[in-house]
């Protein structure tokens, strides 16, 4: 019996295939260190952990509105207020499992078959592969080190056509924790005036994750406000990877049309979970800017650490947990049994070398670079870091 041909169209998550590589590693008895899964270490802050208990106790426990609770709605608007001074309504949010399915939900509401979508990369790795499920088609535009890994506005007018319909960015930017600016963001903005018909994806999760200030969102020009959507979601700036709570920020129309393609398949959030989201977006944030204090410990640490690798070079990330250091340097070199050439078979000569996980920069469309996430606790992070350089060592 034949599968459906749609599984032909995209491939697995290489950060989930690389991590389930880790976790049978692990399972045989060897000290894997993981360096590849954007998960933070942290554990839930304990007042959210309370709000979710109470949760529980009090029945939240039947069918949510697909949408969400209306209190939770209310509280991402007053979120929105409180850290990005946007006004949104209810109306303009819906709540679902997580941010991956608020970006599914999205590219399904609005692209069609054959429609293009421009996606600058380096990018998450299910951006392209969520657009080739719903029949899209992907249209890249590389962006270089020197330039902070940011597109430029010239790059993306020559990429429009007239079958364009979406753009996908992120920021700050999941691999390269590239952040853009108000000004960078206002270009980009005057391209998109000239162009009504495209509809801009904003994925901000990784708001709170930021080193250099105040966070902006291209939703801030009022005038491509209702052809902005906001992707947002718990997991990442409060440590709530498992809670799976995601939500977009939206003009009705395409809220609406997100909710009708959800109720068809989870239908709304985790009940209890969106108590809890409640209290997480509207109390003190002093626990994330805890966490956050704290990343930024390990990236000095792990930058330090790339500049003993040599000929091995990195930006310095301005935001989200990660660094995307260009280990291009390597390829053609062997250790006399295994020749390594392309950052695939980077990856996997440390995995069956070192037992660390990182994930192929080829997932996030940049194949001179690998991704190594410093979301493990320090020494973890410099246990990992020195077993990379001793097995990079013994290659000539």
């Amino acid at each position: 019996m034949a599968l459906s041909s749609r599984l032909q169209k995209f491939s697995e998550p290489e950060t989930l295939r690389m991590a389930k590589m880790g976790r049978e590693l692990r399972a045989k008895g060897f000290d894997v260190i993981d360096l590849s899964l954007g998960e933070p270490d942290f554990d839930t802050p304990q007042h959210i952990k309370e709000a979710l208990k109470k949760a529980v106790d009090e029945n939240w426990s039947h069918y949510p509105p697909v949408a969400g609770y209306p209190d939770l709605r209310e509280a991402v608007c007053t979120k929105l207020k409180r850290d990005n001074d946007l006004e949104y309504k209810p109306e303009n949010i819906l709540v679902s499992t997580g941010a991956k399915q608020s970006i599914a939900n999205l590219i399904m509401a609005v692209v069609d078959n054959g429609d293009e979508v421009i996606i600058p990369t380096p990018y998450w790795v299910s951006y392209s592969e969520i657009v080739r499920m719903c029949d899209g088609v992907p249209v890249m535009i590389r962006t270089k080190a020197e330039d902070g890994y940011k597109v430029k506005p010239e790059q993306v007018e020559a990429a429009i056509t007239p079958k364009t319909k979406l753009f996908m960015f992120s920021s700050p930017c999941n691999p390269t924790g590239a952040v853009y600016s108000h000004d960078e963001l206002e270009a980009l903005a005057n391209v998109f005036r000239n162009h009504p018909e495209i509809y801009i994806m904003s994925d901000e999760i990784y708001e709170y994750i930021n080193y250099i200030g105040k966070h902006e969102s291209i939703a801030q020009f009022e005038d491509l406000k209702d052809r902005v959507v906001i992707i947002n979601g718990l997991s990442k700036g409060f440590a709530m990877t498992g809670y799976r709570l995601g939500y977009i920020a939206g003009a009705p129309d395409v809220v609406k049309a997100c909710e009708k393609i959800q109720g068809q398949i989870t239908s709304g959030a985790n009940a209890a979970t969106q108590k809890a989201a409640v209290i997480a977006l509207t109390a003190d944030l002093t626990p994330s800017r805890e966490m956050v204090k704290e990343f930024e410990k390990r990236k000095k640490r792990i930058m330090e650490m790339l500049k003993e690798l040599p000929g091995v070079t990195c930006n310095e990330p301005d935001g989200a947990f990660y660094v995307f250091p260009d280990i291009s340097y390597y390829f053609g070199k062997s250790d006399g049994t295994t020749t390594i050439r392309n950052s695939d078979d980077l990856c996997f000569y440390i995995l069956e070398n070192a037992y660390v996980t990182t994930v192929t920069g080829k997932a996030f469309g940049e194949e001179n670079c690998i991704r190594i996430a410093y979301t493990n606790s320090l020494p973890k992070i410099e246990e990992g870091m020195t077993r990379i350089k001793n097995v990079l060592a013994k290659l000539k």
